[in-house]
């Protein structure tokens, strides 16, 4: 049977009291997972800027948390291949929100190709896209992090190229990419006290995702999962959260999968 409750009931979830007050900076926060991210956050006491290229949804996500949370979320809209932008904003954000803790690099794009049709100017702009800004984002953080005596960095990957999915070349080689940066960054940012770790979302059901996939093609990914639900947003922001959290203050270095099982 597809189950597709989006997110389960407060009383039945986590609270950690360390991310209490914490900044949280969230790149493509205004739908789908991130606005997931930014909701777990804020609901959390968790001090959150985010950015999207999407300002309305970006804005009403705002609006509707407003009230509701202790710390409604800020949001600054721009484009994540303009790096200038990408650095501004962290630094906005330590300045905004009275310092920054965690940083949740989940910003990207997962447009279908054949690699036929792969230009040198497409490989640029699909890297910049899924790629490069996470970086960036983490380079212009890391000051703010070890000046405060540690802190956390998630990079979002994806099981798309552990499962070799097609026509997500250029997709899946960034996100490989990612998975590679995260273990690097580890190793040198340890002795800072800032911990980096992977996340590997399944396929997450969102309106996005939804487009690509037929009834059949549904049945497909449920066929495939250990467990015959679909993965929620909500479902990657609980793990975002236990990682970000003090509970998770031994876990660096390493990627963790909330695919249902999916083989």
């Amino acid at each position: 049977m597809l189950t597709t409750t989006t997110s389960a009931p407060a009383t039945q979830t986590a609270r950690y009291p360390s991310l209490a007050g914490k900044g949280v900076f969230v790149s493509g926060g205004g739908t789908g997972i991130g606005a997931a991210l930014v909701e777990a956050f804020a609901r959390q006491g968790a001090k959150v800027m985010f950015v999207d290229i999407a300002a309305e949804p970006s804005e009403a996500l705002v609006a509707r948390l407003d009230g509701e949370v202790d710390f409604a979320p800020r949001f600054a809209c721009g484009d994540l291949k303009d790096l200038n932008f990408v650095k501004e904003q962290v630094g906005a954000a330590h300045a905004a929100l009275g310092g920054l803790q965690v940083l949740v690099n989940n910003a990207a794009n997962d447009d279908r190709h054949a690699i036929a049709d792969v230009t040198p100017e497409y490989w640029d702009e699909r890297m910049a896209v899924n790629l490069r800004h996470l970086f960036f984002a983490a380079q212009a953080a890391i000051p703010h992090m070890e000046r405060a005596g540690g802190g956390v960095i998630l990079n979002f990957g994806s099981i798309s190229w552990h499962l070799a999915l097609d026509q997500l070349s250029l997709y899946q080689t960034a996100k490989a990419g990612i998975e590679g940066m995260t273990r690097a960054m580890a190793r040198e940012l340890g002795e800072k006290g800032i911990r980096v770790c992977a996340l590997v979302p399944g396929n997450v059901q969102t309106p996005r995702q939804e487009k690509w996939y037929t009834p059949e093609g549904e049945r497909e990914i449920l066929d495939a999962q250990c467990l015959k639900s679909r993965v929620q947003p909500a479902d990657v922001a609980a793990l975002a959260l236990f990682l970000a959290s003090d509970d998770a203050r031994m876990c660096t270095g390493h990627e963790y999968f909330v695919d249902a099982g999916w083989r």
